[in-house]
C-alpha cells in the first residue's frame, strides 16, 4: 500500500491513497491552519471506524442478515501530552435491518474487534484501550 501527502500551503496539505482518493488536512487557525480539512488524527479515528464498520457489515450479510442501516458513534481520549496519542477510543455500532437477530449483531462486533478489524487490533497493539458496543434500532 502506498500514499503520498503533499503540502498546500500553511499546515494544510493534500492526502492522495494509491487507489486515487484525495482529502485535504489542515489545522486550526491557532496552529497556522485556516480550518479547510481534517486533522490528521481524525482520519485516524475515522480510519479505525470505517475499518470495524466494512466487518460489521460484510459479517452480517454472510450471516444472511438483512442489514440496511449501519453507523459507528466513535468516542476517543487522547493524552494530555506530547505526543498526544489516543488513550481510549470506544465504538458504538447502530444497526438497523430487518429481523436482525441479536446474536448475530453481537457475533459481528466481537469478530471485528477480536478477528478482523486491522485498525482497531493495531490501536490495541499500540496500548489504546478499544472498546465495542451495539445496538439495534428498528428500520
Amino acid at each position: 500500500m502506498k500514499a503520498t501527502v503533499t503540502w498546500l500551503e500553511g499546515v494544510k496539505f493534500q492526502g492522495t491513497s494509491e487507489s486515487g482518493h484525495s482529502i485535504i488536512m489542515d489545522g486550526p487557525p491557532d496552529h497556522g491552519g485556516l480550518n479547510q480539512g481534517m486533522r490528521p488524527m481524525e482520519l485516524l479515528l475515522l480510519g479505525v471506524g470505517g475499518c470495524a464498520s466494512f466487518d460489521v457489515v460484510h459479517i452480517l450479510r454472510k450471516a444472511r442478515q438483512s442489514v440496511t442501516h449501519c453507523e459507528a458513534k466513535i468516542d476517543a481520549e487522547r493524552v494530555d501530552a506530547v505526543p498526544a496519542v489516543f488513550s481510549k477510543i470506544h465504538l458504538h455500532f447502530i444497526v438497523s435491518g430487518e429481523n436482525l437477530k441479536l446474536e448475530q449483531v453481537k457475533k459481528a462486533v466481537a469478530l471485528s474487534a477480536e478477528k478482523y478489524c486491522s485498525g482497531s487490533i493495531m490501536m490495541q497493539a499500540a496500548g489504546v484501550a478499544v472498546t465495542h458496543s451495539y445496538e439495534i434500532v428498528a428500520s
